[in-house]
């Protein structure tokens, strides 16, 4: 995708660029609509699935992020990983204040609903390895520090998310006085998932990257290959948006007062959450690039991992495994909204002196400052 220019400039931006809620807006209707015209299409898309695995939700993404990792410039990476105020951020935003500040909502705002607060603490521990990458890129973020911290999420999810689920739903209850319950997470399901959403588009990415600059040079791979394959990141979202919403569309046109009551714990979350990365960004100097990927990979979750967890533990009917669904539902409108009010703040960055980037660089064939 093309998105380069803030908002004031919008003339300036590709047709699928400048209209990007459009799309958005009009693949979640289009989803609910047919999940709710077609007799037994959730049913057909949520039976296409390879070891627990849906099938079209990961075609979805796996499209959405291989044009985006296609950009990356790998040899750059170590300029991210040398940036430990960056790393230690991301650590802190994920892994300690966003489980909590999940678990702290959950209990606050459904004290009454068991089943939907369960559901939120599991979304709160997966970590976003997989769309994060979308927004990032629309928000004109640094696409090889968003590898890097996503990639550093992969591993603390494979090696934490068990331990973290224990503690939230069952140890800290505890010590609290409230109602404690159990959770399934096996390290294997969750790295099978890493390695699906992360590993194979990423290795897609690095590998075109490779031999396409071999073949015909960095000026032709950035200029004319990147500007083809490009578009097909906002096709792969967009279609993934669709299945989402056609595998749920009767349960949540079914339950509008419950998916209203999970939904405003999760647009507190997502609205701190990212407000925290970008403050905690700003504060420690990191400019536009930089805070804007730890802003979103920080209010990103990985709903695949976190719906899988809930069906496995709880069954797919279940009100947990319901809370999951909704987590995406909310996360994708709110998350396109806060990509807007980014590009809005650029003008922020560049007038204090923050480093911005300016002209092609690594971010494709147009200025993206």
């Amino acid at each position: 995708m093309s998105t380069g220019t803030a908002p004031g400039v919008v003339g300036g931006l590709s047709t699928l660029d400048r209209f990007l809620p459009v799309w958005i807006g009009t693949a979640m209707v289009a989803g609910l609509l047919l999940g709710r015209l077609i007799p037994g299409l959730g049913d057909s898309l949520a039976a296409v699935e390879i070891d627990g695995i849906s099938l079209p939700i990961a075609i979805g993404l796996l499209i959405m992020m291989y044009p985006v990792l296609a950009k990356v410039r790998y040899d750059r990476l170590d300029t991210v990983t040398g940036d430990r105020r960056l790393l230690a951020g991301s650590l802190l935003l994920n892994w300690l204040l966003g489980p909590a500040l999940m678990f702290a909502l959950a209990w606050l705002l459904l004290p009454d609903l068991p089943e939907y607060r369960t559901g939120l603490i599991i979304v709160g521990l997966a970590r976003c390895i997989a769309m994060v990458i979308i927004w990032n890129d629309l928000a004109c973020g640094d696409r090889e520090a968003a590898a890097v911290l996503v990639a550093l999420n992969s591993i603390f999810q494979v090696v934490m998310f068990a331990a973290l689920g224990w503690f939230y739903l069952s140890v800290l209850p505890g010590w609290l006085g409230l109602e404690q319950v159990t959770i399934e997470a096996s390290p294997w399901a969750i790295a099978k998932s890493v390695l699906i959403f992360l590993g194979i588009p990423l290795l897609a990415g690095y590998l075109t990257r490779r031999f396409g600059e071999r073949a015909k040079g960095r000026d032709w791979y950035e200029t004319t290959l990147i500007p083809r394959i490009g578009p097909w990141a906002l096709y792969g979202l967009l279609f993934t948006i669709v299945v989402l919403f056609a595998l749920q569309g009767e349960r949540i046109t079914a339950q509008p007062l419950d998916v209203v009551r999970i939904a405003i714990p999760l647009l507190a979350y997502f609205a701190i959450m990212w407000g925290g990365g970008y403050l905690l960004g700003a504060l420690m100097g990191l400019g536009y690039e930089r805070t804007t990927t730890l802003a979103f990979t920080a209010a990103g979750n990985n709903f695949e991992l976190a719906i899988a967890v809930a069906i496995a533990t709880y069954g797919a009917t279940s009100g947990q495994a319901l809370a999951g669904v909704v987590g995406p539902l909310i996360e994708v409108p709110v998350l396109v909204g806060l990509v807007y009010v980014s590009l809005a703040l650029r003008h922020r960055f560049r007038d204090s002196g923050a480093p911005v980037a300016a002209g092609p660089d690594h971010r494709g064939t147009e200025a993206r400052a």
